[in-house]
């Protein structure tokens, strides 16, 4: 019999991502009871998060990204293919930071997955506002809609708008992250 272990679900290693702040609106830390601080978040905070980190999953590659592509452009030992297959993705991308067109004509379902430390504070259900947040991103965006929804057994119908997500929010109980919430956004293609 093996030994038992815990392991964190979908566990991200060192973040070296580039952030940008979005807003400071939304956002505050507030006194509480023994001392302690708590961080302090609207739901259209979340919202706006959940917008932008859709948008910029179909339009953007991170500046790692990037670098790993330009890479094979100047490794002398990359085939003629490989080098090929990085400047497509190079010219794809140029074209899809102009914020019209996304990198790839199936833009996913969206997966959300979250970490709320146990001094944040929001109102009423997290997963509202960020559904709101794809489903603006989806209808207000030039993104394709994707999802479809079971109407019987052997009969679905597009949803219109990409919902829903999938929006999965833990309790983060770890020391030094009371104040924390964090989050990874993905858009999971079909393969269509």
């Amino acid at each position: 019999m093996s030994e038992f272990r815990y392991e964190d679900l979908l566990p991200i290693g060192e973040d070296t991502t580039e952030y940008r702040l979005l807003t400071t609106q939304g956002v505050e830390t507030v006194a509480g009871p023994d001392g302690r601080s708590f961080l302090k978040v609207a739901p259209e905070a979340l919202e706006l998060l959940a917008e932008t980190a859709m948008h910029d999953i179909a339009h953007y590659l991170r500046p790692a990204h990037l670098r790993q592509l330009r890479t094979i452009m100047e490794d002398p030992e990359a085939s003629d293919n490989d080098k090929f297959v990085a400047m497509d993705l190079l010219k794809n991308v140029n074209i899809s930071a102009g914020g019209v067109l996304p990198m790839c004509q199936d833009t996913g379902t969206a997966i959300i997955m979250g970490k709320r430390g146990q001094q944040v504070l929001t109102e009423g259900t997290d997963e509202l506002p960020l559904s709101k947040g794809v489903y603006d991103a989806y209808t207000k965006l030039n993104l394709r809609y994707s999802m479809n929804a079971p109407l019987t057994m052997w009969e679905e119908k597009n949803t219109g708008n990409n919902l829903p997500a999938q929006i999965e929010l833990y309790a983060d109980t770890a020391s030094g992250h009371e104040n924390t919430y964090k989050f990874l956004f993905m858009a999971k293609g079909g393969g269509s």
